[in-house]
């Protein structure tokens, strides 16, 4: 989850939440590629979760990780929450139930991001290990309760857990037992951003099936491939899900904020305090309702940034657009899901022929497919057709969008070799989680413990 901003610039009027995304237009030389990836920090004695206190707790993982990158440390009330690489090219941050993740740097390939998670997680397991630390690939977890996860002290999560089961059922599990693997896109322009907006959107269920990886909750199957995605489907559905207004021909950004803007708040920071502020809409933030409520009650920029990235629909849209649908995995999973949206969105006829592939899908029937598929995964059916099938041509798009890029590594090797772990899945025609389920039945007698070895980082 990105940092939380203090930009005090007031806002004057609608017009510059519009200007806000709109800034974020680049051109093509200027696309960039940023990976974001969370795991379950576990220890190997005993395989129960890491508490944030404590001599061998996340804490000081991430002390030790500070003295050994270099990077600021980001507080909250005082206690070490996450770091930041001092030019801000990459982070490293907690979600609530301790996942560990990092933001990547905004890089130019696939193969550059690959190099940055393997640094990571070499770094990771260096302070890790003599902790007795290891993590987890995984979109769910899969032992551990909810009244038994950790809590990490940061104000905005507090502010979250209160909030969350007012407005749906499985927001907890969410927040505090779910993991995922997340990749940042650039838009050259407004339409530049609808078509990759619209493509996403009908795509992410594909996406959420190709990665499914959480069929195991308390300690046992729970007839699930990605639970993670079926959690999503009762979470806080104000925010969350598909937008049927994106589906539109003459969608852009000013409809985007108009529908942010009736979404309810988390909260808004002055002098370093999170201040709770889930009873208003920013829309009623900015008609004055809560001037009086909070010191230095104007709504600012920097308010409208932490707003926008408190809202959880499919695709994200930020100055960037945030691909969202697929579960956590193992490493190769880090590097195959940037290779998935960038060969279909990065390439000009890829991202036509993507286009003209889901054209006439309809809100509906992608909502409709991405309800079978936390159940189904790559076997749901669309149009008559398995998704595996369907699956099968995304790929292809994929690669060819991959190999007109044409960038390569030093070994002549170009982006596309990313993507065989998602091939791999579709030549079987089952899921990870299919895998992981066979292996519980067969030669894991039953038991959910050697997920913690075969899965981990």
């Amino acid at each position: 989850m990105a940092r939380d901003t203090t930009d005090s610039r007031p806002i004057e009027d609608v017009g510059e939440l519009v200007g806000y995304l709109a800034a974020g237009n680049k051109p093509r030389d200027k696309w960039r590629i940023g990976t974001e990836h969370e795991k379950f920090p576990f220890y190997v004695d005993g395989h129960a979760p890491v508490p944030y206190g404590g001599e061998r707790g996340i804490r000081a993982l991430l002390e030790g990780m500070q003295r050994t990158l270099g990077w600021d440390p980001i507080l909250d009330d005082g206690r070490v929450i996450g770091l930041v690489e001092p030019t801000g090219q990459g982070a490293i941050s907690l979600e609530p139930g301790g996942q560990f993740e990092l933001s990547g740097a905004p890089l130019e390939t696939i193969h550059q991001t690959c190099r940055e998670g393997n640094a990571h997680l070499a770094q990771v397991r260096e302070i890790a290990e003599p902790l007795g630390i290891r993590f987890l690939g995984l979109g769910g977890s899969p032992k551990w309760r909810l009244a038994e996860t950790p809590k990490m002290p940061k104000s905005r999560y507090d502010i979250m857990t209160r909030y969350m089961p007012k407005v749906g059922t499985k927001g907890l599990d969410m927040m505090y037992r779910t993991c995922t693997i997340q990749v940042n896109l650039d838009f050259e322009s407004e339409t530049d951003m609808r078509r990759k907006m619209q493509v996403g959107l009908k795509l992410q269920p594909l996406a959420t099936a190709l990665f499914a990886n959480s069929p195991f909750t308390d300690g046992e199957p729970n007839g699930l491939q990605s639970w993670r995605g079926e959690i999503w489907t009762d979470t806080d559905n104000q925010r969350s899900g598909l937008l049927p207004f994106c589906f539109s021909e003459n969608f852009g950004f000013a409809d985007y904020v108009d529908w942010a803007l009736d979404v309810p708040m988390y909260f808004v920071i002055r002098d370093g305090r999170y201040h709770d502020m889930t009873h208003l809409t920013f829309r009623q933030f900015m008609e004055g309702v809560a001037h009086n409520s909070i010191p230095d009650g104007l709504p600012t920029m920097g308010d409208w940034a932490n707003h926008l990235s408190t809202l959880f629909p499919d695709v994200r849209l930020k100055r960037f657009l945030e691909m969202r649908g697929a579960d956590g995995g193992p490493w190769r999973r880090i590097c195959a899901l940037p290779a998935f949206w960038v060969g279909l969105l990065y390439d000009g006829a890829a991202l036509d022929a993507a286009e003209t592939l889901t054209a006439d899908w309809t809100y509906e029937e992608v909502r409709a497919l991405r309800a079978a598929v936390p159940a189904e995964g790559i076997a749901a059916e669309f149009r008559g057709t398995s998704l595996r099938d369907i699956g099968r041509e995304v790929l292809t798009i994929a690669r060819d969008g991959l190999k007109a890029r044409a960038r390569k590594n030093r070994d002549g090797y170009d982006e596309t070799t990313f993507l065989s772990t998602l091939d791999e899945v579709v030549a079987r025609g089952t899921t990870s989680a299919e895998e992981m389920l066979q292996a519980y039945h067969s030669r894991w007698g039953g038991s959910i413990e050697p997920v913690f070895l075969e899965y981990a980082y």
